[in-house]
């Protein structure tokens, strides 16, 4: 298989999974502290990969060093960043959570430029600038009616709190594997430092381990942590490390169509004409980004 066809491939199969994660993630909020869930998601997780790799034969040891970035990655990947967004999905439906995800992009972008130096194009800032105007206008409804100070604006700033922490794990991901261990082993061990950290955070909120048995929310669990972190990250992963940071986050504009038609089947999102203005703004915004113009070629002498 060609270079192509695999980041091709890639590219779909981060769209289809994560497309379908924002509602699995709806079914999780309920019984279950949320922190818990997240946590028992990453362990779970964590506990499929490493027990592949050992299967297979692709265990690798780590340096101690490279520990610091593992870390980082459970920080911003696997614990800090999804309790913003599962808490984001307490306050707006799960999909437009999900659109607001697509500002990764331009994220990434930002992040480049403040830790890279490269330096963001215009037509970046031109993507950003129509990017945060739809999203004013998915929300412009709902803010309307509740006021700066009603819980639509509470889900807005928990999801762009996360999406920043999932752009600064991408950075991290890089650093994670410059010393030479592949993206597996790397991602296992951020997984494991996220559960040990979300455990921390059950501990210090004085929650209890407490899991919910229901067929529901252990179908929901499953997808979450083999196909929604396994599968999703480490193929969003391998894409940052063939494209880069900024190209591979340009995944994040498709999944959002796939997850908006589950929450209006599932979760009664109701559609509005700044609704659907806002959602072309946010996906015009990332083509503006990333859309490759045609080049002109020099007249024939």
């Amino acid at each position: 298989m060609s270079r192509n066809s695999v980041t091709v491939l890639l590219f779909v199969v981060i769209v289809v999974v994560w497309g379908l994660t924002w509602f699995a993630i709806h079914l999780q909020l309920g019984t279950v502290p949320m922190e818990v869930s997240i946590l028992w998601r990453f362990t779970l997780a964590a506990v499929v990969l490493w027990g592949a790799l050992a299967a297979t034969g692709r265990l690798r040891r780590a340096r101690l060093a490279d520990h610091r970035w593992f870390f980082v990655l459970g920080v911003t990947l696997f614990s800090a960043n999804f309790i913003f967004m599962y808490s984001a999905t307490w306050f707006v439906a799960s999909g437009v959570v999900s659109v607001v995800f697509t500002m990764a992009t331009v994220f990434n972008a930002l992040n480049q430029w403040l830790f890279l130096r490269r330096q963001p194009s215009l037509r970046t800032l031109a993507g950003a600038g129509l990017g945060l105007g739809g999203i004013a206008l998915l929300f412009a409804h709902d803010i309307a009616g509740a006021g700066l100070g009603g819980t639509t604006v509470i889900g807005i700033g928990l999801a762009l709190g996360g999406t920043y922490l999932f752009s600064l794990g991408n950075l991290a991901s890089l650093r994670a594997t410059a010393a030479g261990l592949d993206l597996p082993n790397a991602v296992a061990r951020g997984m494991t430092w996220g559960a040990v950290l979300l455990a921390a955070v059950v501990l210090a909120r004085g929650e209890r381990f407490t899991i919910d048995l229901s067929p529901v929310y252990l179908a929901s669990l499953v997808y979450l942590a083999v196909p929604g972190s396994v599968i999703g990250f480490l193929a969003y992963l391998s894409l940052v490390s063939r494209v880069g940071a900024d190209k591979a986050a340009y995944a994040t504009v498709l999944f959002p169509v796939l997850a908006l038609a589950v929450s209006t089947a599932f979760e009664g999102y109701g559609w509005t004409p700044e609704a659907f203005v806002g959602l072309a703004l946010v996906l015009a915004g990332n083509v503006v980004v990333f859309a490759r113009l045609p080049t002109r070629r020099p007249a024939a002498a």
